[in-house]
């Protein structure tokens, strides 16, 4: 009987086929004492280091099929098997217990992992499944059992699991695993973000996708609308069939207009901007038709390591993006660590509500050595493209002030070295706190441009932490109040002869491109992959017809009420 099963699209498209079923070997550990505690920490480290040259043929195995930044994520699970804070209590363990080298790994990553899967924060949830993965691998080593290897995989499958590991994912052979769908995840997790750069279609968070389907079966993942169906009717694949090709189809349409420019029907030109984190990534943005980069952002070139990154490494991969986007803008935001993203090695203090605390500009005007390097490198790249410069996390106009002067003084020690840096290069601010939102029009006197950060002013607007699944109901992108606060910003920059784009989730969703038209929004920044949708959507949009329904728009009560109306007018 054929059955659906709904959970979250993360990865677009269709794909029918047999369920291969993705299930590792049950690691049951049993507590038992040793008399050699030496000979045992040998086997651990033994273990540890089978572990670590299996991590490095699977990271350089990502590094090829899926790019460096993908790649990036084994270093961090070789960073996780080199920490001492793990290793070291595993060990002592073994020595103060005289137990066996698998019970005190259990016991120490388990206790790792429940402290990680508390946090009402997804990107430390997704640092338990890193230790989760990375453990299971070295006990299963202690055990002697073999883990499932899904490289193996050699005919047309959708794989079923609970869940992906980063591993697994990578793993996988895009010519043989046509989806995949799990019980959990989400579409931040690794497995999904993973899905979508192997172009594969992804139905996760499930909660049930195991339990309804068996080895063999024929599988629909409907990785458009969430849906998963297992034993199909003939109609329904047909069906499916049919949909899938009408999606690859739109998708031909979509890479029609690659090198054209973003118009609406009216003839208006807006720019349509791609967020990055690597050099690798600026790859996907050309063969996407991405008219610039909205969002670099350079925290990636301090994690997944041991050290901050030296003034040369950051000069490179600067001046590599600027060069491959031959002239065309380029948007680098200025180190945002701090909230749910950390750096082992610099020991920040742990706090009560990290989104709200020591973090992005906050951090970098109090460590400045390691502001100062990162402004240097990006100054002596100026010179090889289109680069504007822009501070995350500004709430006060003395914070930008600050960080602007600190620039000024960068700049001047260069020239003082005859160092090249390029004259006119814009400095703006994101927009991604309501204090700098509401007195936009002070700021828009002394920024060059703003970035909507949409992310973070959706949460910071409407109180709710948007990864908090029980006030998720108030991440609300429509919300009157978020749409009032875009409005005045853009309109406070309008006025100044300043522009505004987005780089927030938003900028990229169906729904709000129409009201964002209407707004004034002058750049779009999204996921490189969503651009070529985005360009089609706009392209058949008339921005004076949707201007008339602003006022009505901004009148509304709901977001419910805002998706009403501009559904009826898309």
């Amino acid at each position: 009987m054929s059955t659906t099963v709904k959970g979250i699209a993360a990865s677009p498209g269709i794909s029918i086929a047999k369920a291969f079923r993705l299930e590792n070997p049950e690691l049951t550990v049993e507590r038992t004492s040793v008399t050699d505690t030496g000979a045992e920490i040998l086997r651990f480290e033994k273990a540890v280091a089978q572990s670590e040259s299996e991590l490095e043929v699977i990271k350089e195995h990502a590094r090829q099929e899926l790019g460096e930044d993908k790649a990036e994520i084994f270093a961090a699970h070789l960073l996780v098997l080199s920490d001492p804070e793990l290793l070291n209590p595993i060990k002592d363990k073994i020595t103060t217990e005289q137990v066996n080298a698998e019970y005190a790994l259990n016991e120490v990553a388990a206790m790792f992992v429940n402290m990680f899967e508390s946090m009402d924060n997804e990107y430390m949830k997704e640092r338990a499944a890193d230790i989760r993965d990375v453990t299971k691998r070295v006990l299963a080593h202690l055990l002697g059992v073999t883990i499932a290897n899904p490289s193996m995989i050699s005919e047309e499958v959708i794989v079923i699991a609970v869940d992906l590991t980063p591993s697994d994912t990578a793993q996988l052979n895009r010519q043989y695993v046509k989806g995949f769908t799990t019980d959990i995840g989400g579409r931040t997790s690794h497995s999904a973000i993973m899905a979508r750069s192997l172009e594969i279609p992804a139905v996760v968070g499930t909660q049930a996708v195991t339990a309804n389907i068996e080895n063999g079966v024929l599988v629909i993942v409907d990785g458009l609308d969430g849906k998963v169906i297992v034993n199909p009717t003939e109609d329904v694949v047909k069906q499916y069939e049919d949909k899938g090709v009408e999606y690859e189809a739109q998708k031909a349409e979509w890479a029609k207009l690659v090198n054209e420019k973003t118009v609406s029907a009216d003839g208006y030109y807006v720019e349509l901007a791609a967020n990055i984190g690597t050099p690798d990534d600026v790859k996907g943005v050309i063969e996407n038709g991405g008219e610039g980069v909205g969002l670099y952002r350079t925290e990636f070139l301090y994690m997944g390591r041991d050290a901050l990154p030296t003034e040369e490494e950051q000069f490179d991969a600067y001046k590599t993006v600027l060069e491959r986007m031959e002239g065309k803008p380029v948007v680098v935001r200025t180190l945002d660590i701090g909230g749910d993203k950390e750096l082992s090695y610099l020991d920040l203090p742990k706090e009560m509500n990290p989104f709200l605390g020591f973090r992005a500009i906050r951090l970098c005007l109090e460590m400045q050595d390691m502001f100062r390097t990162q402004l240097r490198a990006l100054l002596r790249a100026s010179v090889h493209g289109n680069l504007k410069i822009m501070f995350p996390m500004i709430a006060t106009l003395d914070e930008f002030r600050q960080a602007k002067a600190i620039l000024v003084e960068e700049k001047e020690k260069l020239q003082a070295e005859d160092i090249k840096v390029f004259d006119n290069i814009e400095v703006g601010m994101m927009v991604e706190i309501p204090s700098s939102a509401v007195i936009a029009d002070l700021f828009a006197k002394e920024a060059d441009f703003f970035s909507i950060g949409t992310n973070d002013l959706i949460q910071y607007t409407l109180a709710a932490d948007r990864m908090n699944e029980r006030v998720s109901y108030l991440y609300q992108p429509y919300n009157p109040a978020i749409l009032r606060l875009i409005k005045k910003v853009i309109d406070a920059a309008h006025k100044e002869g300043k522009w505004v784009g987005m780089c927030g989730e938003m900028a990229g969703d169906e729904i709000a491109i129409p009201i964002l038209l209407a707004l004034g929004l002058d750049e779009f920044s999204m996921s490189a992959t969503s651009i070529l949708k985005a360009r089609s959507q706009i392209c058949h949009l008339s921005k004076a017809e949707m201007e008339q329904h602003v006022e009505a728009i901004l009148s509304m009560s709901t977001t419910e009420e805002v998706v009403s109306l501009v559904k009826s007018h898309l």
